[in-house]
């Protein structure tokens, strides 16, 4: 395929140096995991390479901001190895319910143990797919096709995706206390770092079996290792670390007998490793013919008097999202109501604006890298809907104000939700500072910068002291502070800017404040 567009050089095991030396006649360059694209490479392409593919999925060994800073295109190949992943996992699955790797060990061990090894049965067994995106889909399809019943726990997963394939979409308690077998394919985020941890162990099921072909982050190894101990957790299956290779030397998992673990073996089938040469050759072939990719991994270029003009707005955009999203209870979402007020009228593309939106909402919840290109793509593929009205307003900024409201009414912080049953945030920019400026039903006007706890309450009294007192104690500095109230002595919002993020424990002093209803903190 390349060798009809392209003079193609099959070079391996380079050194940065011989890199550097042949990067400067290079228009593309392809790598695998191995190969670091850093930006002394694209300083030494001199503006030559156009495009970068990464063989895989995963591009933590490229520069981003250099390869966006020189005007080069990065590309990936994010769903070639889809079955092979679900396909592992489901080896995995069969794997521990009828102990094959140690059986195995034994035997070649010259035992012959059958009265040890015996399984369970997976037919009529509930397996819990934790994250339902595309790997999670496929597997729910084979688990249901070996007579399994599926649930799934995505808070941001669509119904009408899971109803499709027979999936029931249920929280992450139900999840936790339902589930025999628990597969795992969540990103690796803020939110599901080390989600499975004691607590969340404890919920379970004594004798559940848990398979991990996502992130090895998503498991506190050491509260695994005690719910195994405990007999909480039967077996485990691992296909990925936090740490790759593992440091294998006092690991507490890895020695055990009833843990099997493969090394990221999720994408190695024949079939994987050509789906994803051909996806990325052919990402790399349309950059190179001046098309747009779908699984463009940076921003594309804008010019400078564009950017400057759309700046404020766009990190207006991206906040939005990101303050919707974060305010979304136990409970998934599919609509997302976009509206514009902006002297422009229909003429205002908001293809960049709508993009930084997804990038704000879909970033809190994969790893999935947003921009202009694919940002459209990947919430079709969550099953997002869409939809953005424009009202023509006076004045001479690009954008008077932009909201954001997403069709769920559960969220961690009820006041933001609206009279129509919504999660809803507003803002605008102001001396090119973007500004939050409604949350639910609530008038605020907090500058888009830095760590926010909110607190709804009632207007009374000595609320804002005591609070700040719950913070002092916690030593946690405040940076501003404001009261937003619908009327006197009702309900009201206080917002506080702070410098870093309460624990568990000054969270509950401040919820024990009498008149404080609910808390919830919106992070830089």
């Amino acid at each position: 395929m390349l060798q009809q567009v392209a003079n193609v050089d099959c070079s391996y095991n380079m050194t940065p140096e011989e890199l550097y030396a042949k990067i400067a006649q290079s228009d593309a360059l392809i790598v695998r995991s191995a190969t670091k694209v850093t930006r002394q490479v694209f300083e030494a392409a001199k503006g030559k390479l156009k495009v970068v593919g990464r063989a895989g999925v995963g591009v933590d060994n490229v520069d981003l901001a250099a390869a966006t800073e020189y005007g080069c295109l990065v590309v990936n190949a994010p769903t070639a190895n889809t079955v092979a992943a679900a396909e592992h996992g489901i080896a995995l699955m069969c794997a521990l319910s009828r102990n094959v790797a140690q059986a195995d060990a034994s035997m070649k061990a010259g035992k012959w143990e059958r009265n040890k090894y015996v399984g369970v049965s997976l037919v009529d067994k509930t397996l819990a797919i934790m994250g339902f995106g595309k790997v999670g889909g496929e597997v729910a399809r084979r688990a249901r096709g070996l007579g399994m019943t599926v649930i799934a726990y995505d808070p941001y997963a669509s119904e009408e995706k899971a109803r499709a394939v027979g999936v029931k979409l249920v929280t992450l308690d139900e999840a936790l206390a339902s589930g025999d077998f628990f597969s795992l394919h969540m990103p690796l985020t803020p939110g599901t770092k080390k989600m499975f941890n004691d607590a969340a162990f404890a919920k379970m099921k004594k004798g559940a079996r848990i398979m991990n072909v996502a992130r090895g982050g998503v498991i506190d190894d050491e509260a695994l290792a005690r719910a195994l101990d405990a007999g909480i957790v039967a077996a485990a299956a691992l296909d990925v670390f936090e740490e790759e290779p593992p440091k294998f030397e006092g690991h507490p998992l890895i020695g055990r007998p009833n843990v099997v673990c493969t090394p990221h073996l999720g994408a190695s089938t024949t079939e994987a490793q050509e789906g994803v040469s051909t996806e990325v050759a052919e990402a790399v072939i349309d950059a190179l013919q001046g098309k747009l990719s779908s699984t463009a991994v940076n921003a594309p270029l804008v010019s400078a008097e564009v950017l400057k003009e759309l700046a404020p707005f766009v990190t207006l955009a991206e906040g939005l999202g990101k303050a919707a999203v974060t305010l979304v209870a136990d409970q998934g979402f599919t609509d997302i109501n976009v509206c514009y007020s902006s002297p422009r009228g229909d003429d205002l593309d908001t293809r960049l604006l709508r993009a930084m939106i997804i990038k704000g909402i879909l970033e809190q919840i994969t790893t999935a890298n947003v921009n202009i290109v694919n940002a459209d793509l990947l919430a079709k593929n969550r099953g997002l809907r869409i939809s953005e009205v424009t009202i023509r307003t006076e004045g001479s900024d690009v954008l008077s104000s932009l909201s954001v409201a997403l069709g769920t009414s559960k969220s961690t912080f009820s006041a933001a939700v609206d009279k129509t049953g919504r999660i809803y945030v507003e803002g605008s920019v102001k001396n090119g500072t973007p500004y939050l400026e409604k949350i639910g039903g609530f008038d605020v006007e907090l500058a888009m910068q830095g760590s926010v706890l909110l607190c709804r309450q009632r207007d009374q009294p000595g609320i804002v002291g005591n609070v700040g007192m719950a913070l002092a104690k916690g030593s946690i500095n405040i940076s501003f502070m404001t009261v937003c109230r619908t009327s006197r002595n009702e309900e009201a919002i206080m917002a506080i800017g702070i410098d870093d993020e309460p624990n568990a424990e000054t969270l509950d002093d401040i919820r024990k404040v009498k008149g404080v209803q609910e808390l919830a903190i919106f992070k830089d």
